[in-house]
């Protein structure tokens, strides 16, 4: 077998995988997606639909990082949000509360579509079984991604959990990185981290000393392999890390863990 990306520039054995959680162990685009079809009244076949996908999605983007910077509250980011969507739907300017309420029910939507990728179960059991620790990094408000990981069944899988609402701290400071590596009480070195931002975790991991992932699902960079992307190796779904890693055997080895449902 052909020495893996990590071996190849000569990382200490991964003792450690931290996961991001929208967009990598949570299908976030497609429940975003749903509830936004189906509070603006729009079918899912919608001409208007994808157009409207792609501002609400850069609003996403923009808006939420405004949070993160603390310029605005998670409330106030949700206003916003909905209400630059309304004024591009030419629906005029809303109040608080007409926000407030078009919100209650593509929240209600939102939470319906949780569901984790369908190549989450079985890299879990794997890293898992190898006697690996797992955490979570995730930007966000701590009470609704706490909810999220609890739906898709991580609320008893992990080591460490850190939501950047509650700790003060949002990626891509490595300050995040570093506290999650205290609370494994691992070195960086020792410890891997995967998300589909490649800014925002990838790339910001390695940063903060610890190897990082791109999980590209979209095929967005470079074809997948090792060194591509800029110092961080991708790859295209979940399934694919442990082959990259090439993890040696731990000392001790544990049996697939069983998850909620299953």
């Amino acid at each position: 077998m052909e020495e893996s990306w990590i071996e190849e520039h000569g990382v200490p054995t991964i003792e450690a995988v931290l996961f991001d959680l929208d967009g990598t162990l949570l299908d976030h685009e497609s429940a975003a997606s749903a509830a936004l079809a189906q509070t603006c009244g729009l079918g899912p076949d919608d001409p208007a639909l994808p157009e409207l996908l792609q501002v609400w999605r850069e609003l996403e983007a923009s808006v939420f990082g405004r949070f993160l910077a603390g310029e605005l509250t998670f409330t106030e980011q949700r206003r916003v949000r909905v209400a630059a969507l309304a004024r591009h739907r030419g629906l005029g300017s809303w109040t608080d509360e007409q926000t407030d309420a078009w919100f209650a029910g593509y929240l209600q939507a939102y939470e319906a579509g949780w569901r984790a990728y369908d190549d989450v179960a079985e890299v879990v059991d794997r890293l898992v079984a190898r006697g690996l620790k797992l955490g979570v990094v995730t930007n966000g408000q701590g009470d609704q991604q706490r909810r999220k990981l609890a739906a898709i069944g991580w609320d008893t899988l992990t080591d460490v959990v850190l939501v950047s609402g509650e700790v003060g701290v949002s990626k891509p400071d490595p300050a995040i990185f570093a506290l999650a590596c205290h609370r494994l009480d691992l070195p960086a070195e020792r410890v891997l981290c995967v998300g589909d931002r490649l800014d925002l975790d990838a790339a910001a991991a390695r940063d903060a000393g610890l190897t990082g992932v791109w999980l590209d699902r979209a095929g967005e960079g470079e074809e997948p392999g090792p060194g591509a992307g800029p110092g961080v190796p991708v790859i295209r779904g979940l399934g694919e890390l442990p082959d990259l890693m090439l993890l040696r055997p731990p000392s001790r080895w544990l049996p697939p863990m069983t998850r909620p449902g299953r």
